[in-house]
């Protein structure tokens, strides 16, 4: 007889073989090369918007951070948990529109999980999704304070837009799991508590598109994945 034990993964609960502890896979993801210029938002269709910023705004496809690294790559296993399922957590994710922005410009998300949209703008936005595998939705959020909630059913990443404003935009990834992470200002990401075992993990972005590696997770301790994107 197999004996089990129940090991807590953030908010969930995944049944592993007795000795069979998590580790974690560790990284960060740098840019060579000189990135290329962002493009200054030109906000002035909309006074609010123009009234929301006192300095100029910039386009965040690609933001390489002061220490050489990128930001808003989207870093989640892509193969390795086949069979394993995963409950979905019980607190929201929150996408904002804030300052004619998305706020955040990338996020992640599980299957099932609640997306908490918001406008917390005094004028009109909308909220288009382009997803394919899950139901689009193209929703006008005219007044601030607005919510409204979505929950998807099949992993993919998609991009959002408002129809309104043609500046906005954002990316949402969707998985079947919770081991996934956005880089930040500092360019590192973190997937905690994977089972031990052997993994792909992709690294994705925007423009530079995206990146895989191998990695064998121990029973216990961090092991290093570093990925780098090159200017084009």
């Amino acid at each position: 007889m197999v004996k089990m034990k129940v090991l807590m993964v953030g908010t969930l609960a995944v049944f592993l073989t007795c000795g069979a502890l998590a580790g974690d896979i560790t990284g960060k993801v740098s840019f060579e090369g000189a990135p290329p210029k962002s493009a200054r938002l030109k906000m002035n269709a909309d006074p609010v918007c123009m009234k929301a910023h006192k300095e100029t705004v910039f386009g965040e496809e690609v933001v390489v951070n002061s220490n050489g690294t990128l930001r808003n790559v989207l870093v989640f296993v892509k193969d390795g948990l086949r069979g394993k399922k995963f409950d979905a957590p019980a607190t929201r994710v929150e996408f904002d529109q804030e300052g004619c922005v998305y706020k955040p410009h990338v996020l992640g998300i599980q299957t099932g999980q609640e997306l908490l949209v918001k406008n917390s703008d005094p004028t009109l936005h909308n909220v288009h999704s382009l997803s394919k595998e899950n139901p689009q939705f193209n929703v006008a959020q005219p007044k601030k304070g607005m919510t409204l909630t979505k929950k998807f059913e099949k992993p993919e990443t998609f991009k959002v837009k408002c129809e309104v404003h043609t500046w906005m935009g954002a990316y949402i990834g969707v998985f079947a799991h919770p081991f996934y992470a956005v880089t930040g200002d500092d360019g590192t990401f973190d997937l905690k508590k994977l089972p031990a075992g052997d993994y792909t993990i992709e690294a994705w972005h925007e423009k530079y598109g995206s990146q895989t590696m191998t990695v064998k997770v121990g029973a216990t301790g961090a092991v290093a994945a570093d990925f780098k994107f090159t200017a084009k």
